[in-house]
């Protein structure tokens, strides 16, 4: 293993300490070669009940609750530091474990979870309540005022295609609002966590308010299942989405879920295609297609659809594909040996359905799980390309004739997370971004998040909204509080 790489402890992080947790152990692999770099405990439900427990404890210490909202925010400002003195273990770190680019994790990955930290600290003394006159009332008779709290113990869920950042979209205002926080990263990838973990330590957290659980599917079952867990935040796929709901009915946890995608990129016929070629490949492409909010489906007039397939295609080609800790890649390995065998399984179920197979498609080495970015061309909504996220880099094209039937042909999917669309026309910028089911609209740019920008989808791509000011309705509860001022 890289020797200039201090990786943290597979443990789990409970009330300030790091421990064992349950009576089995997950390999951990790197995905570049498929070599075992650690392995962590699958923690089980006493060790999630130990945690909650924790969290819970933590929550209630006025250290933590009756905080003045500035210490709160120096806190984050303080932890935002380490994270910057750290960028660069942590950059390492996340490209060895989830296999992405260093290129990437160094300049966007770990940079963008200090900006997350250092934007929510400001939130922590604007959280404030309202004064109210009521309807019915005679003026002056009663007082009435809101109170915004924070929602208890938070359960956060994280997937492995951005695992310090998706980590980091909830944690900063979770700990902004003053919830407490049990958190579990995939068991692909928990290491820039426990990472986070050891940063949180060196910050002044009081024990309890930030807690890591590691283990699998049952772990993060019982963290949805646990009776002193107020708010489950999941990303992940649809399915375990649709899951959660169904075990949350008993209680009604409050629930956000940032769930799948098949996101349309659209060129219309009068965009730059200097801009809109590379950028339709990016959003495609970018994390070797692991993105929730990736371009997958390329809407192009046929006009211009050979010459825009082939750009893409050239575009792609010029990605260096190589281990996540090459400076020079651009493009890393899928995850896993079983995600990149689904790919392939649904590109060859898209071929024998009918798509034609324009570029890519085949395995790069023996060693490490690299697929090329493959484009396929199919006119068939039916098509699993049109319909099922395939998570890699498979990009689907479709030609169109029609501007009347391409914002249906957009909206035709059960997901609804966002949008790309390039066009050198305002006008049709404005009246496509008001017609497309999506939660965010991209237009002449892709993949490009902001701590300020709500996000989240529309339809089976989730509940609720990630980041800006929209994401503290997850995070607080309103209490209304009104008061006679009679006799």
């Amino acid at each position: 293993m890289n020797n200039d790489i201090t990786m943290p402890r597979s443990l789990n992080y409970i009330d300030g300490q790091w421990c064992h947790g349950g009576d089995r152990e997950i390999p951990v692999y790197n995905p570049a070669d498929g070599s075992q770099i650690g392995s962590i405990p699958c923690s089980d439900a006493a060790t999630v009940d130990k945690a909650v427990k924790a969290a819970r404890a933590g929550f209630e210490n006025p250290e933590w609750r009756n905080l003045a909202p500035m210490a709160r925010e120096a806190l984050l400002h303080r932890l935002a530091n380490l994270i910057e003195e750290n960028a660069e273990q942590l950059a390492k770190i996340e490209s060895l474990d989830n296999g992405k680019p260093i290129a990437f994790s160094s300049t966007l990955d770990v940079p963008l979870c200090t900006s997350w930290f250092r934007y929510f600290a400001g939130w922590c003394s604007k959280l404030s309540g309202k004064s109210l006159n009521p309807a019915l009332q005679a003026a002056g008779s009663h007082h009435v005022y809101t109170r915004r709290e924070p929602i208890g113990v938070v359960g956060a869920i994280v997937p492995w295609n951005f695992p310090l950042v998706l980590a980091v979209w909830k944690l900063a205002p979770a700990l902004a609002a003053g919830c407490t926080v049990v958190i579990k990263p995939a068991e692909l990838t928990p290491y820039s966590v426990l990472k986070l973990a050891e940063l949180v330590d060196q910050a002044g957290f009081p024990k309890g308010v930030f807690n890591v659980v590691l283990g699998d599917g049952s772990t993060g079952q019982a963290i949805v299942d646990h009776p002193g867990v107020n708010k489950i935040s999941f990303t992940g796929s649809t399915a375990v989405g649709k899951s959660i709901l169904r075990s949350v009915s008993h209680d009604l946890k409050r629930v956000t879920l940032e769930l799948g995608g098949k996101s349309p990129t659209i060129i219309m016929p009068d965009a730059d295609m200097s801009l809109a070629i590379p950028g339709a490949t990016q959003a495609a492409f970018v994390n070797s297609g692991q993105i929730c909010f990736a371009g997958t489906r390329l809407f192009a007039p046929r006009k211009h659809f050979e010459q825009i397939l082939d750009g893409v295609a050239d575009a792609a080609s010029s990605f260096k594909i190589g281990p996540g800790l090459d400076p020079t890649s651009m493009l890393g390995p899928v995850i896993s040996q079983k995600q990149m065998d689904g790919i392939f399984t649904r590109i060859d179920s898209s071929v024998q359905q009918g798509a034609s197979l324009h570029s890519g498609g085949k395995r790069i080495g023996d060693a490490g799980y690299f697929i090329e970015p493959t484009i396929l061309v199919t006119d068939d909504n039916q098509n699993p390309a049109f319909r099922e996220e395939f998570f890699g880099p498979v990009l689907t094209a479709t030609p169109y004739d029609d501007l009347d039937e391409l914002v249906a042909l957009a909206n035709d999917s059960s997901y609804g997370l966002a949008a790309h669309v390039y066009t050198s026309q305002l006008n049709a910028a404005h009246q496509l971004a008001a017609k497309l089911e999506a939660g965010t609209v991209w237009v002449n740019t892709q993949l490009s998040p902001d701590p300020n920008i709500p996000f989240g989808g529309f339809k089976q791509s989730g509940w609720g909204r990630e980041n800006g000011e929209d994401v503290f309705e997850h995070y607080l509860e309103t209490k209304s509080v009104i008061m006679s001022l009679g006799n």
